[in-house]
């Protein structure tokens, strides 16, 4: 009888060690197929709530993919978009199952927040742009074109304001027919150590500037482009103003400040109740990940849209 202890404890050390050894035979299987690159079951998407509609905005990760890239990787997280892209890209996003959730104007060779409805220079050349895109998101059923004041060019605040007035009521009777909307960025005019971190000059840097101006034009099919990096820089206050103006908010845009880099640690926005706070505000829009990665592009883009999966 003294004997049939030793004899149990030896077979489930036995068995402890099979196990043992068996889960690591699997590990290292595991991790040799993804170092020689066979196919494996995806990840889990990271959008699960679905409470939050996500996007990628193509822009800040190119060229590091191409879109075939962006459109694979959105899809496999759980986006539903990838955006600001031109027409030429749409046939690749729908290949995905993807739409584009904002469309861009092509004011080429300039970026198209530097010539705005501001200025009556560019009137004919923005509102041409402006149709154009509206034409090419409504052909496929796209809803939002972004839309922009320019830089001031010594326009005084209050004439630019005016001015913007006068050519989005131009333009946006012909978005509502198309059943488009344009949506008004407003961009931090305080950073100047990257042409894409911060726009010095630009004259709608303030959210109330912009949400004025939407006002005056009076239209459901003008909106407010709430970026919450820029906001955070400019006027803060974040979570109040997207209650205040909850009915003007057309799009949602993310990137961790200062930087504009992931939505991680190393930044000061507080990102899961600000999302909350759009869906408290019953915010049905989309909201577009937008920041410049400074490590593995996917291992940010999972985790930004993990965290606005509230």
């Amino acid at each position: 009888m003294s004997d049939k202890p030793r004899q149990s404890q030896g077979v489930e050390t036995s068995r402890r060690e099979v196990l043992t050894q068996g889960s690591s035979v699997l590990a290292a299987t595991v991790l040799g197929a993804a170092i020689s690159g066979e196919s494996h079951a995806a990840p889990p998407r990271a959008v699960k709530n679905h409470r939050i509609r996500q996007s990628i905005v193509a822009w800040c990760f190119e060229p590091q993919w191409n879109m075939d890239r962006i459109a694979a990787v959105a899809a496999e997280l759980g986006c539903e978009s990838v955006e600001l892209v031109a027409p030429q890209h749409f046939p690749t996003l729908k290949r995905h199952g993807l739409a584009c959730a904002i469309g861009t104007v092509d004011m080429s060779p300039d970026p198209p927040f530097v010539k705005g409805f501001n200025n009556p220079r560019y009137r004919e050349q923005i509102t041409k742009a402006t149709r154009d895109a509206i034409d090419a998101c409504s052909a496929e059923g796209y809803k939002n074109v972004i839309c922009f004041t320019g830089m001031r060019e010594g326009i005084p605040d209050d004439q630019g304001a005016s001015n913007c007035v006068e050519g989005f009521k131009r333009v946006v009777e012909y978005a509502q027919k198309k059943n488009v909307t344009l949506c008004l960025e407003m961009l931090n005019s305080r950073v100047s150590d990257h042409p894409m971190k911060g726009h010095p000059g630009y004259q709608g840097d303030h959210t109330e500037y912009c949400i004025d101006i939407i006002k005056r034009v009076g239209s459901p099919h003008l909106k407010l482009l709430f970026d919450i990096y820029h906001v955070q820089i400019m006027d803060g206050d974040v979570i109040r103003r997207i209650h205040e103006h909850k009915d003007y908010i057309g799009h949602v845009h993310t990137a961790g400040n200062p930087g504009r880099g992931e939505l991680d640690q190393k930044q000061e926005i507080n990102y899961p109740p600000i999302m909350q706070a759009l869906v408290d505000i019953g915010y049905k829009g989309v909201v577009g990940q937008e920041f410049i990665p400074t490590r593995d592009p996917y291992e940010g883009l999972r985790q930004a849209v993990e965290l606005c999966d509230v």
